[in-house]
């Protein structure tokens, strides 16, 4: 088995390392940021891939959707720091068919990883529970709302980038960035550029 770990943590990376050094027919492969994980992806084609939901260079639902853009059969486990219910809905919405805390037991990752690379699905337990009972929480959360190139574009407004450098970042034009930004502002309820940045703040986006 094949596993593409992409996380700028060199610890996360290590500890998973660690998780499977018993087992020699697993093959670890890492990627510090979301450009190299794409790369490694289509080179390596990892029959799982555990993306952590924030990366240097673009978020891991970003990352998802540009592999899952080449490869709709992608398996991937998504890591995050976050507990917040809405990221796992997105994630679940996404077709991500694990979700893993990083505070969770490192055995759960390890689980996640054998099921998902079999084609099952895998999500921590206590965040199934926790997005369980979070119905109103979850609806109310921008998160819900926001498509992948959405709440990428929504990270870097957050961040304090011009329209401009979101553009070049992502590879798109001046115009797809103006018009994915005035459809934020309609969805979020901004009411300017400022709005926007103090939602990407408030739920915890701009970095």
């Amino acid at each position: 088995m094949r596993v593409l770990i992409v996380d700028d943590h060199p610890v996360v990376v290590t500890g998973c390392r660690a998780l499977f050094t018993s087992d020699p027919s697993v093959e670890i492969l890492e990627a510090s940021d979301a450009k190299e994980g794409h790369r490694a992806y289509l080179q390596k084609h990892p029959d799982a891939t555990v993306i952590d939901v924030w990366l240097p260079d673009l978020t891991g639902f970003e990352l998802t959707r540009r592999i899952r853009r080449d490869d709709p059969a992608a398996k991937i486990v998504m890591l995050s720091a976050s507990e917040d219910p809405a990221f796992v809905v997105r994630a679940v919405e996404m077709g991500i068919q694990g979700y893993v805390s990083k505070s969770d037991d490192p055995r759960l990752l390890a689980k996640a990883i054998r099921k998902v690379a079999a084609g099952e699905r895998f999500v921590s337990p206590r965040l199934a529970e926790a997005t369980t009972f979070a119905g109103a929480a979850i609806k109310a959360s921008p998160l819900t709302q926001m498509s992948p190139r959405e709440l990428e574009i929504l990270r870097l407004l957050g961040r304090g980038d011009r329209i401009s450098e979101v553009a070049s970042e992502l590879g798109i034009s001046y115009k797809t960035v103006a018009n994915t930004t005035s459809v934020l502002k309609s969805k979020l309820g901004a009411r300017n550029h400022s709005d926007l940045v103090r939602i990407a703040v408030e739920i915890d986006l701009h970095r």
